[in-house]
């Protein structure tokens, strides 16, 4: 049986589904796949902290061949500009977990970062992370790897709801500043984007790429 494996920061990992504390939308993933989820996305982790603590290694153990990795990066990569900058170390770690996922035997995913829920006062949502989004397509597109557009997704998704709306998805304060977390998800933010999530990697996968065409049928004449 496929695995699905998740590494990333906070906004993937783990956490409670009841809207007793923060969740990543790794945390609902499962409600809306078949396959196993494998999830050792964690906090404040950035692409460098993720391989020094382990946990991608933990993944590279686990991986069997035809498993999937999916990789979210950038909320706290951006914090260490000079180390894990967008087009420099950050890029570079996200194509050696490619690489090594690969060699696993894996097919990675990547992921841009999904947004931050910050409204301006005229009702602007502001871009938050910059450069970082984009160094994930390009490389995506230089090493033939399926990116899924979580900034764009979360972005339209925000805007969508409106600044009122949308802040079902988050609902809580921030766990050390107690302000408004615009950062986190609750219950709703997580599965809300773990269900995008699970179509895109159908759509990675081409899972229902030999269905029926439908147009036969409903189309008239």
């Amino acid at each position: 049986m496929v695995t699905i494996h998740l590494a990333g920061d906070s906004t993937v990992a783990p956490g409670p589904l009841d809207d007793s504390g923060v969740a990543g939308w790794g945390a609902a993933l499962h409600e809306h796949v078949t396959e196993r989820v494998h999830n050792q996305a964690i906090g404040g982790a950035t692409t460098a902290s993720f391989r020094a603590e382990g946990r991608w290694q933990a993944i590279l153990d686990a991986v069997e061949p035809g498993d999937l990795v999916v990789v979210q990066f950038g909320h706290n990569d951006q914090k260490e500009p000079e180390a894990l900058a967008a087009e420099g170390g950050y890029t570079a770690n996200l194509r050696t977990f490619v690489e090594e996922a690969r060699a696993a035997g894996a097919e990675p995913v990547l992921a841009t970062s999904v947004e931050r829920r910050l409204f301006t006062d005229d009702g602007e949502l502001r871009h938050s992370h910059g450069p970082y989004p984009a160094a994930v397509r390009a490389l995506g597109a230089a090493a033939g790897v399926p990116v899924i557009e979580l900034t764009g997704f979360t972005r339209w998704l925000y805007l969508w709801l409106g600044e009122e709306g949308s802040w079902r998805l988050f609902g809580h304060a921030h766990p050390e500043t107690g302000a408004p977390d615009n950062t986190h998800f609750g219950a709703d933010g997580a599965r809300t984007v773990a269900a995008f999530v699970a179509q895109q990697l159908r759509v990675v996968r081409g899972l229902d790429d030999r269905t029926q065409p439908l147009g036969a049928w409903v189309v008239q004449p």
